[in-house]
């Protein structure tokens, strides 16, 4: 499971790729406010972006990753692969 902080986007703003063993989050968001006034008008544009690279174990079942985007953290989640996962420990009876 991997958790990243981002308050104040939507889950549009996200870009998650992955290209062979490298996930990669990237966010690119624009906003413009106009306001006008009988005598004046007035805009302002807001910029904000911002990429991370996270380099997978080769344990990672690719085809299963999963993200949700919920209360400002967007949650990825990395399984491992069946054969990747331990077995527990059993005890072996003689016949």
């Amino acid at each position: 499971m991997l958790e990243l902080a981002a308050p104040g986007l939507n889950k549009e703003d996200f870009k998650i790729n992955l290209e062979k063993d490298l996930l990669s989050v990237s966010v690119k968001r624009e906003t413009e406010a106009d306001n006008t006034d009988v005598t004046y008008r007035r805009r302002e544009f807001t910029f904000a972006s911002f990429e991370r690279s996270f380099k997978l174990p080769k344990t990672v079942d690719a085809d299963k990753i999963g993200a949700k985007y919920e209360n400002g953290i967007l949650f990825l989640t990395l399984p491992k692969m069946e054969q990747a996962i331990e077995k527990p420990a059993r005890e072996i009876e003689i016949g």
